[in-house]
């Protein structure tokens, strides 16, 4: 069996060092890079199978490091900070860190963390999902190419995913919490996050056809559905959302609903270790 590659980023030797000989001693693969830079040329010639990135770096923070690692890639990332205050970790969450751990930590917590991550990761590649071309988009895992009326759109790796898990299910609304799940395959993310990406997709369809073409629609209360060719635009939701309930009768004064339209704004859209640890 292969050994998990696992890629340290830290400006500090010590820390590196440390982390290396933990990771190797439990049977991983382990790089090294001493700032984000050093990181993305590493990222970008053998993307790794998880990235421990810390936080506060010169030149390039964690932060904007981790951001230009997801135009790219949606390789497994955990912060790694001293900060600890609820802001900082809903932060690194939103930003699209798969978990976040703060200094001091205890071996067997980053290793577990680790483990976990690295198992729903091939979980997830497991269940590769098939092609699929409806007659208006045509995806392949594969290539990692979509295509919409067949003009070509780039795609970041969480909007492939995104598209690919919507066209999949067409005519059914996915909750954010089932997106949150099949997409990101990280219950520590943010419902927030599938708002902003179900929002960055459409401007990419967006760019291939008439905005109020594209085939992606906003159930308030429930989530997000794909109108494929053949899908009924007024399908009701009970019937597109398994295990819903129809009200007994449709409140005669509620405003129509928009097929595109998304929910308003004000939806919810140093280094240590604790006793017993490596140092």
């Amino acid at each position: 069996m292969t050994q998990p590659h696992v890629l340290v980023v830290d400006d500090e030797p010590d820390v590196r060092s440390l982390v290396r000989l933990l990771l190797e001693r439990a049977g991983y693969h382990v790089s090294e890079a001493v700032d984000g830079r050093a990181a993305l040329r590493h990222i970008f010639s053998e993307v790794p199978d998880l990235v421990l990135l810390d936080v506060t770096m010169p030149d390039i923070d964690g932060w904007q490091t981790l951001q230009r690692i997801r135009d790219v890639t949606d390789v497994p990332v955990i912060m790694l900070t001293a900060a600890s205050t609820e802001l900082e970790k809903v932060r690194g969450l939103k930003s699209g860190a798969d978990d976040y751990v703060t200094k001091p930590f205890g071996r067997q917590e980053l290793l577990a963390r680790i483990d976990a991550i690295l198992r729903r990761s091939v979980d997830r590649d497991e269940d590769a999902p098939q092609a699929i071309d409806d007659g208006l988009v045509a995806i392949d895992p594969v290539s990692a190419a979509a295509t919409v009326k067949g003009t070509p759109v780039h795609l970041t790796p969480l909007e492939f995913r995104l598209l690919h898990t919507l066209v999949r299910h067409p005519g059914e609304v996915i909750g954010r919490d089932r997106l949150l799940e099949l997409v990101w395959g990280n219950d520590r993310a943010a419902p927030e996050q599938v708002k902003l990406y179900v929002g960055y997709l459409r401007r990419k369809l967006e760019g291939v056809m008439p905005a109020d073409e594209v085939p992606i629609e906003t159930v308030r209360g429930f989530g997000y559905r794909y109108l494929g060719p053949g899908v009924p635009d007024a399908e009701p939701v009970a019937a597109a959302v398994p295990g819903a309930q129809a009200a007994a009768a449709p409140a005669p004064s509620a405003a129509p609903r928009s097929r595109f339209a998304d929910p308003s704004p004000n939806d919810d859209h140093g280094f240590g270790m604790e006793p017993g640890g490596i140092l």
